[in-house]
């Protein structure tokens, strides 16, 4: 039974109501709260390299088809628009939920109030409508025979719906080939990537740390480096290590401790020797003679370290890696760290090494930069953190002579601190991207994260403060991220997206 042009008539007005409606509410909520709009859609895996004029068009376009819609005149072109943008946003969700590498925070709006399911369910009954309304407007059209303006029909909504889809994967496409190759400086924030587990008070701001073995977190001391803290994944089970160790007349200043498989290195730049021993006993048993002054350094197996010292060329900052078996060997790596300033406080930066991929990896303070080497010390490649700091923004001045250098001025932090485990860096970054707020800087520290092996950065996420004290060190495990701030040792579980992607090649 055909539906008579009175009923038709009705129907076409529900659904361009509805659609006044939506569209309305939609372009007013967004400009509304614009600013939050444009920051959600700047976490977005399709769309976070457009955020900043799609946040305009999109309310704009809305508007547009609502004007279309209520002027009789052009409401068969605000339904095709209506029907071409509902299409759009389908193709949207439908993507981010089959094909993006994560799936973001909700943007706001109805999408706000309910999960990227319901809301793909939402938009395909839209789209439904829209359709039918397309289809009844081009029943009135009495200009053309019913067999060409069926053809005409379902031409357009064809079109349209191929048309739409497209648009949507060259943004999604091109998006990932920005965010990929050039970053803009845009953080991708994923839901939950990490979760908090559980925190303890140190009593003290002297701890680091300093190794992981048989699912359990080492902590040594500062001020008292013969002793370690041992503790479970979550942070139970505590228990009080004391190196067995005479250091007799040895001018250690600051000695640490680092575990590497079953052996741990007592270590202290300031003497040109490291000594080592088993975690079996925790008894001194090595000594590792020969290598030089060092002001970092990592142990890359029992007999091979990886150390930064202050013997090139006026007293800069060089990578070495030294090998104590069968005899020491040294061997300097002067052209892996780059000078822009005085080659000390610019190249200054964080020493890691990651055992499962057996790659070192040197992460510069000040400037967006990290350098990946193999285990002989041989550059692999230079890699970029995502911020645009380039160039370290320090001032140094020179005392007694030009002889001795100093900071004259505070110096701008681009990465605090790093952990490495398998082929992800995990770094936080003190710069803060495009489309991130106040509050969130306010109320959390950023951790970046990057694949190794693809020289890619991947997600970031928060760790939220526990008072007002400063993050001092990060360290991660297959499972877990411990964070040290100020006396609290706090951690949290990698959920899926993180644990799969140290997996995966």
């Amino acid at each position: 039974m055909k539906l008579n042009t009175k009923i038709k008539n009705i129907i076409l007005d529900i659904i361009c109501l509805l659609y006044v409606l939506l569209f309305v509410y939609a372009a007013v909520s967004k400009l509304l709260d614009f600013e939050n709009f444009e920051v959600q859609l700047g976490k977005s895996p399709l769309l976070s390299a457009f955020a900043s004029w799609i946040s305009w068009l999109v309310p704009a376009i809305e508007l547009a088809i609502v004007l279309l819609l209520i002027i009789p005149k052009f409401r068969s072109a605000g339904l095709l628009a209506a029907f071409s943008l509902m299409t759009m946003f389908t193709a949207y969700i439908f993507i981010v939920l089959h094909y993006s590498s994560f799936i973001p925070c909700s943007c706001g709006g109805i999408l706000e109030k309910m999960s990227w399911n319901a809301h793909l369910v939402f938009n395909i009954i839209f789209v439904l409508l829209a359709g039918l309304a397309i289809v009844i407007k081009n029943t009135f059209n009495k200009t053309n025979k019913n067999t060409t303006r069926k053809y005409l029909t379902i031409k357009q909504i064809m079109i349209s719906i191929i048309g739409s889809i497209a648009i949507v994967v060259i943004l999604f496409l091109s998006s990932e080939d920005i965010m990929h190759n050039e970053n803009p400086f845009i953080r991708r924030y994923p839901q939950h990537p990490v979760v908090f587990s559980n925190a303890t008070d140190l009593k003290l701001n002297s701890y680091y740390f300093a190794g992981y073995r048989n699912n359990r977190i080492y902590l040594g001391n500062y001020t008292n480096p013969l002793h370690v803290i041992s503790m479970d994944t979550n942070l139970g089970n505590q228990q009080v290590i004391k190196i067995s160790f005479d250091p007799k007349n040895i001018p250690f200043k600051m000695a640490t401790v680092v575990i590497r498989d079953s052996n741990f290195y007592l270590m202290d730049g300031s003497v040109p020797t490291i000594f080592r021993g088993s975690t079996s006993d925790w008894k001194i048993t090595k000594e590792l003679k020969g290598i030089p002054y060092f002001t970092l350094a990592v142990p890359l197996d029992s007999t091979t370290i990886s150390f930064r010292s202050n013997n090139a060329k006026k007293l800069a900052n060089v990578l070495g890696v030294f090998t104590s078996n069968p005899t020491a060997k040294i061997t300097y790596n002067r052209d892996l760290l780059q000078q822009q300033i005085d080659g000390i406080f610019d190249t200054d930066g964080t020493l890691l090494y990651s055992e499962e991929q057996r790659k070192i990896v040197y992460l510069y303070y000040y400037r967006n930069e990290f350098i990946v080497a193999d285990k002989s010390g041989t550059l692999n490649y230079r890699g970029h953190t995502i911020d645009t700091i380039k160039h370290a923004n320090i001032k140094v001045s020179y005392l007694r002579n030009g002889t001795q250098a100093e900071m004259s001025s505070p110096p701008f932090v681009v990465n605090a601190h790093a952990a490495i485990c398998q082929k992800l860096l995990f770094v936080h970054s003190k710069v803060k991207g495009k489309y991130e707020n106040d509050k969130l800087w306010q109320k959390s520290f950023i951790i970046d994260v990057y694949d190794l092996n693809k020289n890619a950065y991947i997600l970031s996420f928060p760790i939220y403060r526990t008072g007002d004290a400063a993050l001092n060190s990060i360290f991660v495990t297959a499972t877990h991220l411990y964070a040290i701030i100020g006396n609290d040792l706090v951690v949290h579980e990698l959920k899926a997206i993180l644990t799969k992607e140290m997996k995966t090649n």
